[in-house]
């Protein structure tokens, strides 16, 4: 039996980690596939509700590209080994995910508010899709607040820096991913609504 020394080790999660996370992605891909479909096959049914999108889904699509943007930002420092504005770009991409979160809640507030709702005699399955897509996304995106959280806390310890971006680069993916693919399901509503 031979040791595995630590560069070895080192080399085999750089050459492993992406691929998995693409792998991953792709499972999200499918799942968000079928649900998208079967929205579209339910739509063409008799009684399917038409309503207006909360405009809180507006400002949540603002943020999250936001959030984006000020992710890129704390990777380019990184990369110029600017510890503190990979800090403060980090911890304001967190902010902009949890506002995200917040503004999630808030839109499903006003779809209530509309009568429109998950689930019951009061239920329309326009409206239980909505719900369900959008909840889908944002358990994904609580993932990424997570692994967000524990970026932030790499920073502080310097991690991130031009020799070692792979866990900063992981984040950033799996992030524009859910950026990308929320941005797919409001235009999607927006066009299927």
């Amino acid at each position: 039996m031979t040791n595995i020394s630590l560069q070895e080790q080192v080399e085999t999660k750089n050459k492993t980690a992406k691929p998995l996370l693409y792998i991953g992605i792709t499972s999200m891909c499918m799942v968000f596939g079928g649900l998208t479909s079967a929205y579209v096959v339910r739509s063409g049914d008799p009684g399917w509700l038409h309503f207006d999108l909360p405009v809180i889904f507006y400002i949540s699509s603002a943020l999250i590209v936001a959030s984006s943007i000020t992710l890129f930002v704390a990777q380019a420092a990184a990369k110029k080994d600017n510890y503190s504005q990979v800090k403060m770009f980090l911890l304001t991409t967190l902010a902009l995910g949890i506002g995200f979160v917040i503004s999630q809640f808030m839109a499903w507030k006003e779809l209530v508010a509309q009568g429109i709702v998950l689930a019951g005699v009061k239920s329309n399955p326009a409206g239980s899709f909505i719900y369900v897509i959008s909840g889908v996304h944002l358990i994904h995106l609580l993932v990424g607040i997570l692994v967000l959280m524990y970026a932030y806390y790499k920073s502080t310890q310097q991690t991130y820096h031009s020799k070692n971006l792979l866990g900063l680069q992981l984040c950033s993916i799996y992030w524009h991913f859910l950026d990308i693919f929320w941005i797919y399901l409001f235009v999607f509503f927006i066009i299927y609504h």
